[in-house]
């Protein structure tokens, strides 16, 4: 039996909008954009890294009681484009509008989960759709999306995501869902 295990704290994604998501990322047509598996699509809202197998029981209790304080929320769809620094992007992500209940939970879960206190970093509610292999360049004209029609992701419950490292992707499932409120 393992003794650590890699978890995460996400909102899972509806298929329409992982399918939008999917059809946008055509756009991003080039040898160095590996685009994330269909079934890994989630929104972040904490990284837990790797931690002990026995903390998972109190992890989920914690979990369960900060998705309790919080409402459920709409985030509302930016757009599709390199990240997180345009000059230097390692990824593509689609960005949400910023929503300070998005910002809030994400924070809370920080405070809640981490052993340390957490970085006063700003929480950027986005999608990662896909990533910049290492070994090839990065093209230089590369666009921004915008959703032909408003798009909207409704959050009305967080996940405990486990996350396997493996090759080409990692494994991602969800351990256990909790309602917001």
């Amino acid at each position: 039996m393992k003794d650590a295990i890699r978890l995460f704290v996400a909102a899972t994604l509806p298929e329409a909008l992982k399918q939008e998501l999917q059809e946008q990322l055509q756009v991003y047509n080039h040898p160095s954009v590996r685009p994330v598996p269909h079934q890994n699509l989630h929104l972040t809202l904490f990284f837990l890294g790797n931690v002990p197998v026995q903390q998972l029981p109190d992890i989920k209790q914690t979990i369960r009681e900060v998705a309790q304080r919080h409402q459920p929320f709409v985030l509302d769809f930016g757009c599709t484009e390199p990240g997180p620094k345009p000059k230097s992007p390692r990824l593509i992500w689609a960005r949400f509008a910023e929503l300070l209940a998005f910002e809030q939970l994400s924070h809370d879960l920080a405070q809640a989960l981490s052993a340390e206190p957490p970085k006063k970093q700003k929480a950027i509610p986005h999608v990662t759709v896909a990533r910049f292999k290492k070994d090839k360049s990065v093209p230089n004209n590369l666009f921004t999306i915008t959703a032909k029609e408003p798009l909207q992701l409704h959050v009305p419950a967080i996940a405990l995501w486990q996350s396997e490292l493996a090759s080409p992707h990692p494994v991602y499932s969800v351990l256990e869902t909790y309602p917001l409120g």
